[in-house]
Formats: C-alpha cells, sequence, structure tokens
C-alpha cells in the first residue's frame, strides 16, 4: 500500500511537458542564444580583420560552438534544469528519477541537441517528442532525462472524513509510537479517496490498513467497528496529540482510556427518566413571592424566612 500511494504521488508531482510548452521554450531559448551569437561575431569580425581567412573560419566555428552549444549546457548545468525559457514557460529538466541534472546529462543533451534540433531545424526532435510516451526527444533518451512542469496547479486534496462521535477519544491510551510514517500516509491517501473507490476495494484495502495498524500497535481492533471508522478514530487521536505536543497550554481533552467499544445505542428509544432527587421550583405566587419547595417547609425560622423575602421597598413600622 505504502509502495502504492508514493508512486502514484511521485507520479502526480512529475507531470511530464508536452510538444507546445518545450517548443515556447526552445524557441526563446535560440532566440536568446541567436541574438548573443550575432553580438559576439559582429565584435569578432571586427576584432579579427587583420588575420587571414583560415584564421577567421576557425574562430567562427569557436564562438558558434561556444555560444550555441556551451552556453545552454552551462545555463542548464549552473541552474539545475532552468534555462531562460523553461523557466519563463514553468519547465524544468530533470533525471529520470526525479533529481537534478549534472554536467554530463546537460553535455549529452546540448550536444544531441546540435543535431535534432540546430541542424534540422527541429524536426527530429518534434517527431521523437510526439512518439515518446513521456514526450522526451532523442537527447533526453541518451540522457536519462526529463522535462516536466514546475507550476502544476495545486490540486485539493481529499477530505479525510471525521470518526463517529461515539469513537472520539476511545483510543487516547493506544501506543502509536511504533508506527511508520509510510503507514501514516497511506491511511490518510485512503481516508481522503475512500469514496472514489469501489465499496469492495475500499473495504479490502481498509481492512488491510487496519491489519497493518493492529500489528504496530500491538492491540487490537474493537470488534463491531467498521475498519474505515478505527482507521480515522486513531488519525484524528494521532492529530490530537501533535497538536498538544506543538501548543502545550492546550489541555488533554477528558476522555475514557482505549477499551472494547460497546454497540451504539439506537437512534430512537425512550428517554432516561429524570433523577428522583432533582430539585423542583414551583411557580412563583400572585403576590411576588417564591412558594418554598415541598423538602424546606418546617425547616426555617420566621426571621429565616423573612430574611429571605425579596424587596418590595416598603420598610414596616417598628
Amino acid at each position: 500500500m505504502s509502495e502504492l500511494v508514493t508512486g502514484e504521488a511521485v507520479a502526480l508531482e512529475l507531470q511530464p511537458a508536452r510538444l507546445p510548452s518545450r517548443a515556447l521554450a526552445t524557441l526563446l531559448d535560440l532566440t536568446v542564444a541567436v541574438v548573443v551569437y550575432v553580438g559576439v561575431s559582429v565584435a569578432l569580425v571586427l576584432g579579427t580583420a587583420s588575420l587571414d581567412d583560415a584564421a577567421q573560419v576557425a574562430v567562427s566555428i569557436a564562438a558558434f560552438l561556444l555560444v550555441l552549444v556551451g552556453g545552454p549546457i552551462a545555463v542548464e548545468t549552473l541552474s539545475h534544469g532552468r534555462s531562460l525559457g523553461k523557466a519563463a514557460c514553468g519547465l524544468r529538466v530533470v533525471r529520470d528519477d526525479g533529481g537534478p541534472i549534472r554536467f554530463r546529462h546537460a553535455l549529452v543533451r546540448g550536444a544531441i541537441g546540435v543535431v535534432e534540433i540546430l541542424l534540422t531545424g527541429g524536426v527530429v526532435a518534434c517527431i521523437a517528442s510526439l512518439v515518446s510516451a513521456r514526450g522526451r526527444r532523442v537527447g533526453d533518451v541518451f540522457a536519462g532525462t526529463l522535462v516536466v512542469r514546475e507550476r502544476v496547479p495545486v490540486a485539493r486534496t481529499g477530505f479525510v472524513a471525521p470518526p463517529p462521535p461515539w469513537l472520539a477519544g476511545r483510543f487516547s491510551g493506544l501506543d502509536l509510537s511504533a508506527v511508520p510514517e509510510g503507514l501514516w500516509l497511506a491511511i490518510r491517501q485512503y481516508l481522503g479517496r475512500m469514496h472514489q473507490l469501489d465499496p469492495q476495494v475500499g473495504w479490502t484495502m481498509a481492512q488491510r490498513l487496519a491489519g497493518d495498524l493492529v500489528a504496530h500497535t500491538g492491540a487490537p481492533a474493537p470488534e463491531g467497528v467498521p475498519p474505515a471508522a478505527y482507521l480515522a478514530a486513531v488519525v484524528q487521536e494521532r492529530q490530537a496529540r501533535e497538536v498538544r505536543r506543538a501548543s502545550p497550554a492546550v489541555p488533554a481533552p477528558s476522555s475514557t482510556p482505549y477499551a472494547p467499544v460497546p454497540p451504539a445505542a439506537p437512534a430512537h428509544g425512550p428517554l432516561p427518566s429524570a433523577p428522583a432527587a432533582a430539585p423542583t421550583f414551583a411557580p412563583p405566587a400572585a403576590g411576588g413571592s417564591v412558594a418554598p419547595s415541598p423538602g424546606s417547609q418546617g425547616d426555617e425560622s420566621p426571621e429565616q424566612s423573612a430574611g429571605r423575602r425579596p424587596g418590595t421597598g416598603f420598610v414596616p413600622p417598628a
């Protein structure tokens, strides 16, 4: 389960760039490189006017290799796969495993790019990108690289359903220190996506995750509790502990220790009667005085009764 979730997360994070965005980024890079090359060529022509033709040709070839080949290689190496065009389009060159590229990756891409981009006008690169499942050109295949999108819209994470109220706080005594982070990630991924799964598949996955959680906690799961509700209650307990650990001022909620959960009471049933010892209060009398309760008659003196009478503003004569 952990490998499935991790692999899915990696696949979602590394979205391969398609041909339109890659072509736009390459066009921007070539435009900048050509402008620099023209400026360098003009400066070299003015500076090497006194040399012979062979020397001028050698200098021109060196300028071509330095600006149009060495420039992109140096930029991608120093920027870890972000050239000017790729940075503008939100793209980046990474290795097949998602790591940043190094000089050898940029060198292979740049050397093969001279043939498939510069000498053929980009025709070979376009055909290779259309044929490849992940939009890679020939240079990416030989270098072991991939162009991915960096500015990906943040997808809404699945809503983790809260546990039933009768399960809240029932696992306060459960030892969660031995549960690995990979299992927590798998449980959260399942709780966030369980409504998108087939019921039978979701039930099977919940049972597997609950079994793994029981194996790491050492305490059996309560009988009669659905696996998904058990997982949600344990995740809520872990989150509550993290909140209390981060904010020591937050008091721990009063809850019963971990114990098997009794079956829930029926939703519709006779309400419990009021306790017999509850005091009863009579309605106020017409004259504005409060009638004493039945249990308090004869227990007070007239002075005490007079002292408890509500004030009316009238003082009797002495």
